[in-house]
């Protein structure tokens, strides 16, 4: 699946003042990212504010993206959960025109064992009429896709292509990088760690950043891949500021307050998620005017 070799972004949901979704704003937003040379997006993650998006809300957003795309670039949507039946029903029953895999995040809170996470995939895969991408969180899920296990389903499962690891855990990249088929695709799900994951044998990234800093994250990423590390840390210095500022009040606040400052969007979230605060909105414009 060489589409999903490099920079993937995980779209977010523009909000206008009334909370609604912001169509405009979300056009906007796939025109510049094809503009300056991302290679693919990720529509519905989690960067997306999904949990807090209702039925209709969903289907307004991926007709948005998929028209707006006007199949210019790879699609990949977000449907994961930990109710494996109810997954799997939308796998399914969905109509998924316009995408070309799936990205499915390990199931969250039910907190399931190795063998759990492997029997929910296996379920997943039988029923996804696209390829599959894991999602590996920790942070968000409350139990860790081990290397083994990811190479396990990559082994016993042929849709499912590759997996978003987004542990933060750089000795855990490198053992499942090391333990997969080669031609199963490891993604850094940590922009921080996008770098030294490709030089240690990753594929590519599914950023946050890159949504703001499209076209230098997109060169970093190539110059990764083309082996060109010196170049390519170059980049990955001037941009690990912003890195930690998106992230320092959560996904995707950050961003968020990133693009507003860029001009793109409107700065606002759904409850339970906040905007950022002054302070670290001020850092992000600060960023940004010395950033060149």
């Amino acid at each position: 699946m060489k589409s999903f070799i490099g920079t993937g972004v995980a779209l977010i949901t523009p909000f206008k003042e009334d909370l609604s979704v912001d169509v405009q704003a979300l056009e906007n937003l796939v025109e510049n990212q094809i503009a300056n040379g991302v290679d693919y997006l990720v529509v519905l993650g989690t960067t997306a504010e999904s949990a807090s998006l209702d039925k209709e809300e969903k289907q307004l957003v991926i007709d948005t993206v998929v028209k707006q795309n006007n199949k210019r670039l790879p699609l990949v949507l977000g449907l994961g959960g930990n109710n494996t039946r109810v997954v799997c029903d939308e796998l399914e029953s969905g109509d998924f025109s316009g995408f070309e895999a799936i990205l499915s995040v390990s199931p969250f809170y039910n907190k399931p064992t190795q063998e759990g996470i492997y029997q929910h995939f296996k379920a997943v895969a039988a029923a996804s009429p696209l390829p599959l991408i894991l999602y590996n969180v920790p942070g968000r899920t409350a139990s860790n896709m081990l290397p083994e296990t990811i190479n396990r389903i990559a082994r016993d499962f042929d849709n499912i292509i590759g997996v978003k690891e987004a542990a933060g855990d750089m000795v855990q990249a490198m053992k499942l990088i090391s333990l997969v088929p080669k031609d199963f695709l490891v993604f850094s799900g940590d922009d921080m760690l996008t770098l030294p994951m490709i030089l240690a044998g990753g594929k590519g990234v599914i950023s946050v950043i890159a949504q703001g800093l499209p076209a230098e994250f997109s060169k970093m990423v190539s110059l990764g891949l083309e082996g060109k590390p010196a170049e390519a840390y170059e980049l990955h210095y001037k941009m690990q500021r912003s890195i930690d500022l998106i992230f320092a009040e959560g996904n995707p606040a950050g961003i968020k307050a990133l693009l507003a400052q860029k001009g793109s969007i409107k700065n606002h979230l759904r409850l339970p998620l906040v905007k950022a605060t002054l302070g670290l909105q001020q850092q992000i414009e600060d960023f940004l005017k010395n950033f060149k």
